[in-house]
């Protein structure tokens, strides 16, 4: 297995000042009703940010699945876990802006009128109930009982306990750097705790896409806290390609702030 010290990994580094980052713009503009809502509302920076990085993850793992699907010893098991991984984070994407029908102006079949809570043309708001929805029912809860397994239970036994490593990387996953995933968590409980806002837990996604991006490239790519071996496995190579991926991802945080400001201007033009 190869080892690093994540907290000098510069995908790790950068991973962790972005959501810090979104974290503090969150608390300075918490005056300003309107700052606030651009940062967390549809088409807001964090949708944005969490849009390209789902779709950049997807990719990540498509890849990792093509690569995979080379070996002569490949894993039927793991290639099915990677490929249904590829799906899921690639519809967790779409379903985030809606499958484009803002940005392509089209409008909600009447199912979708009727049954979504926003009347958008997504699975995740379909109402449950008189007041919930798929998301805050069943998703909010699934996403916290894996999210807290996958980034603090396990890893924390498995620094006792090999063997989990390697169970958890022979069905096709991973485990990222118990270190990293304590700052995450620790960052989703302050944005609960420090942000007035509706859509506060908007901050909580945004940091867990950035999360995932930077580890499965550190786990898959590189081989860091990883058993299997990595796309990349000489240590000049990894270098560059980490700096290039770090580079990549603060540029996507620009292209978030970009897309946003595009979204309020065309909402403005409509409003005249």
């Amino acid at each position: 297995m190869a080892n690093s010290n994540w907290y000098r990994h510069p995908v790790i580094v950068t991973a962790i000042a972005i959501n810090v980052f979104l974290l503090g713009l969150a608390m300075a503009w918490s005056g300003d009703s309107a700052q606030l809502s651009r940062l967390l509302v549809e088409d807001g920076i964090v949708e944005w940010m969490q849009f390209l990085c789902f779709a950049s993850i997807a990719g990540m793992l498509g890849f990792v699945f093509m690569e995979r699907l080379k070996q002569p010893q490949r894993s039927t098991l793991e290639l099915l876990a990677l490929a249904g991984l590829t799906v899921l984070v690639a519809l967790a994407a779409l379903e985030e802006i809606s499958w484009f029908q803002r940005i392509l102006k089209v409008a909600s079949p009447d199912f979708f009128v009727q049954n979504n809570r926003q009347a958008e043309t997504n699975l995740h708001n379909i109402a449950i109930g008189s007041s919930g929805s798929i998301h805050k029912t069943i998703l909010l809860k699934l996403i916290l009982i894996v999210g807290l397994t996958h980034n603090l239970v396990l890893p924390f036994l498995a620094r006792t306990r090999p063997g989990i490593a390697r169970w958890i990387e022979k069905l096709g996953g991973y485990l990222p750097p118990l270190g990293a995933s304590v700052i995450y968590v620790v960052l989703v409980a302050l944005s609960h705790a420090l942000v007035d806002h509706p859509r506060k837990g908007e901050l909580g996604e945004v940091f867990g896409a950035v999360h995932y991006m930077a580890t499965v490239f550190y786990a898959y790519f590189v081989g860091f806290g990883y058993g299997k071996p990595a796309l990349f496995e000489a240590p000049l190579e990894k270098r560059r390609v980490a700096t290039l991926f770090a580079m990549l991802m603060a540029f996507l945080l620009l292209v978030s702030w970009l897309l946003s400001a595009g979204a309020g201007a065309v909402q403005m033009l409509g409003a005249e």
